[in-house]
């Protein structure tokens, strides 16, 4: 959804991942893809800010993009990784029942789009979160029957 807000508030997205995730980045807002396995990341050019999901590596390629005043958002935990001249913020979720609100009505309305890779029974969590093979999307458990 990161991508969809982005979009929506009129940042040019540039999406990162793996060759089998780029239609995914494309069709929910990415307006560039980079392949993290065959595309240099540092070809983007400097970019006002990074929102990273991946950590290690990549937060510390993804640092050297930021331009003069940027930011580095990582949702990943504290992050060694620093953008010289710009900021980095440790991205902590913080349950906010307005912005939620806001998120799910942006959903009804079609404004925002989810993936939805897997719902499970409360009782199948635990194998839900345990599977074997990757499931893309996210894992929705059913509290109620």
């Amino acid at each position: 959804m990161a991508s969809q807000l982005a979009r929506e508030a009129g940042a040019y997205v540039i999406g990162t991942g793996h060759a089998s995730a780029r239609q995914a980045a494309l069709d929910v807002g990415a307006q560039q893809f980079v392949d993290l396995d065959n595309d240099a990341l540092e070809d983007v050019g400097e970019v006002d800010l990074v929102f990273d999901v991946l950590g290690g590596d990549i937060a510390k390629r993804s640092a050297g993009v930021i331009r003069t005043g940027g930011t580095l958002v990582t949702i990943t935990g504290p992050t060694e990784a620093r953008p010289s001249g710009g900021r980095r913020i440790d991205f902590v979720v913080v349950p906010d029942r307005a912005q939620l609100s806001e998120v799910a009505q942006r959903l009804r309305n079609g404004r925002l789009r989810t993936n939805i890779g897997n719902v499970a029974a409360l009782d199948d969590a635990v194998a839900a979160f345990n599977r074997t093979e990757r499931i893309r999307g996210k894992t929705i458990i059913r509290v109620h029957p």
